[in-house]
């Protein structure tokens, strides 16, 4: 099977590279702003996309839904969570915390709908948890942070956090839902525009991060090693939460279709929620950069191993498509 590297991918990393050859250009305050509405108009072009009858077309579907929700926003966390009494030192401690952001995030909506397609699972399933993840992450994710922020740093506000995401999040999706009542149709027919603006603000905060921690120097005591436990970490991760969450759909007794939306959904976790959460959870004395890197590092590799799976359980469906007819 031929492999694909992911576009986006190879983005981010240009990003960094770039961030690490000219770091002056990431403190500029004007990028703060730059960003902020960026962030504002990818939430309002958000709300424009939501399809609300698709949203609503497989509520009955409660067991899979349920499945989803609680694997995404519990067991992940809960995961994490685990390995807290072994940290010993002020460095795994802050590796940790990236990991906890990156297993409380909401889950992607794009590439787990697609993948869900292409692998022939529950695709309205699929549409309706990567929807309602990406609505419940706004106030769950500030939870579970909150737990744990709280006792490194005095800035973290929950009531400030939420009047944020309230105004660079959740008011531009409500706008985006009224206009799309009448500009719909001309929205529709901007998709790759739409698409490529949400790819380049994405970008442009990661660029941002990393050349702040690139300023900082905050990656003078990561070396390879640490880079490759973090890739390791970030894998065993995956698969604990791709296995688990099919061990628990075959208990239930769910057929393959539903079997596969919610593996593929109750493990991935969104970047561009990541991004933009990073920015408002996080003060400016975090290095953002080793906050988001576990993140960009699963992303990767979720859509590596989840391409590859989809691909053979579409081939399998169409070999049994095959031997019926």
């Amino acid at each position: 099977m031929k492999l694909k590297i992911d576009p986006f991918v190879l983005g981010l990393l240009f990003s960094i590279c770039i961030a690490y050859l000219f770091p002056s250009f990431g403190v500029i305050p004007e990028l703060d702003i730059v960003v902020s509405i960026g962030v504002s108009v990818i939430f309002f072009f958000y709300g424009i996309k939501l399809k609300t009858e698709q949203l609503f077309a497989d509520l009955k579907n409660w067991k899979l839904h349920s499945i989803i929700q609680i694997s995404t926003f519990l067991v992940f966390p809960f995961i994490v969570i685990l390995f807290f009494p072994f940290l010993s030192t002020e460095r795994s401690k802050l590796f940790w915390l990236s990991f906890l952001f990156l297993a409380s995030l909401p889950s992607t909506v794009s590439s787990s709908v697609i993948m869900v397609s292409i692998a022939k699972g529950n695709l309205t399933g699929a549409i309706f948890n990567s929807t309602i993840s990406g609505i419940l992450g706004i106030v769950i994710t500030p939870i579970w942070m909150g737990f744990f922020l709280t006792k490194s740093t005095s800035e973290f506000q929950l009531t400030e956090i939420y009047f944020k995401l309230v105004l660079e999040i959740l008011l531009p999706i409500c706008l985006g839902l009224f206009i799309q009542i009448y500009f719909s149709k001309f929205f529709k027919n901007k998709k790759s525009r739409v698409s490529f603006f949400d790819k380049f603000i994405i970008l442009l905060i990661v660029y941002k991060s990393f050349a702040e921690s690139f300023a900082k120097n905050v990656f003078s005591e990561i070396h390879l090693f640490d880079v490759i436990l973090l890739i390791f970490c970030t894998t065993i991760l995956f698969f604990i939460m791709y296995y688990l969450i099919g061990f628990v759909c075959k208990l239930y007794k769910f057929n393959l279709e539903d079997q596969i939306t919610a593996q593929f959904c109750g493990t991935k976790k969104s970047l561009v929620h990541g991004t933009v959460f990073s920015k408002i959870l996080f003060s400016s004395a975090f290095p953002l950069g080793i906050i988001l890197l576990p993140l960009m590092l699963f992303h990767a590799i979720q859509i590596f191993i989840i391409s590859i799976i989809a691909s053979n359980l579409a081939k399998r469906q169409s070999t049994i498509i095959i031997d019926e007819s």
